[in-house]
């Protein structure tokens, strides 16, 4: 007896949306791409979701299988019911108080669910990725900022009403910094990508505009002293976030995605040089920092295990 099951999972990002058709096995049996109408409002984008929707299903039954739902992840806050966006999408214009699991819904037919785009993310390398197997998992996305989900018993964590798990915002300095967020000290404004950069070019004397990660990880190589003092900089910002993390949550695995997770196993022999240091033994000692491995495919199969998980 065949127990395939099939769902639609949307990854919705501020520039462009990827949409596939998954089995419960991970396999996609479709996907496709579009461009994000970031700027043309709320209802322009729910449209764009629409044709994405439909292509999947024109795909589902052209293959002759039953989807169960559509699973969407999307930057913001989702309400309890994961069916709306209430705002905290500053990327998407007008992505805000957005009923679109009833939108998605009375166009296709298919039950509909919401989940941060993050958070799927870390379900999504959980279900199919680099922390397969595991339950209680951390997942870090470094980038322009941070993002991030916890997995407890193998269920994805919000806090209340969906509000919690901003990872990138836990304070490491009191007094500290301004982030974007609006508060000070967050790990997001010392360990991101951008922070990165933003310190490499302070001690080179140059524009951020003027480097990226990709050039400062090559300095690195090279033995250039800035771009030496910069990474470990970096390492030890991060490292003392995911300690943090490892002291309250204890999780098996510390799953790091984002570009600069591709640089290499020295980045993360630094990671976890710097994590290692003043961490609680008890909380850490079978945890295993490790790169996920499903790259852009993440959300979108975070987003189909949405439904799949019911």
């Amino acid at each position: 007896m065949n127990t395939t099951r099939y769902a639609i999972g949307i990854d919705l990002g501020g520039t462009t949306i990827k949409y596939a058709l998954i089995s419960s096995s991970g396999e996609f049996l479709f996907e496709g791409l579009t461009p994000t109408p970031a700027t043309e409002g709320a209802e322009a984008v729910l449209v764009a979701l629409c044709g994405a929707a439909d292509e999947c299903l024109m795909a589902a039954k052209e293959k002759g299988v039953e989807v169960e739902g559509i699973g969407i992840g999307t930057p913001g806050i989702i309400s309890p019911d994961g069916q709306s966006v209430l705002g905290g999408a500053e990327n998407i214009e007008g992505w805000e108080n957005v009923n679109v699991g009833a939108r998605l819904t009375a166009h296709t037919g298919l039950f509909t669910l919401l989940g941060n785009d993050a958070n799927l993310m870390a379900l999504g390398e959980t279900l199919y990725g680099a922390a397969r197997g595991a339950e209680d998992v951390v997942f870090l996305t470094v980038g322009t900022g941070i993002g991030g989900g916890v997995l407890i018993g193998g269920r994805l964590q919000g806090g209340w009403q969906g509000r919690g798990m901003e990872l990138g915002h836990i304070v490491l300095v009191a007094g500290g910094e301004r982030c974007a967020c609006g508060a000070v000290g967050c790990l997001e404004h010392y360990a991101s990508t951008s922070a990165l950069v933003r310190r490499y070019a302070e001690r080179k004397g140059i524009a951020p505009e003027q480097t990226n990660g990709r050039e400062i990880v090559a300095r690195y190589h090279e033995g250039e002293t800035e771009a030496i003092h910069t990474m470990e900089e970096h390492w030890e910002w991060l490292g003392q976030g995911i300690r943090s993390f490892i002291n309250i949550f204890a999780p098996q695995k510390v799953v790091i995605g984002g570009g600069i997770s591709e640089a290499g196993e020295f980045y993360f022999e630094g990671i976890r040089r710097h994590t290692a240091a003043n961490m609680m033994e008890v909380c850490g000692a079978h945890t295993e920092i490790v790169a996920a491995t499903l790259g852009n495919r993440a959300g979108s199969l975070g987003a189909a295990g949405l439904i799949l998980q019911q």
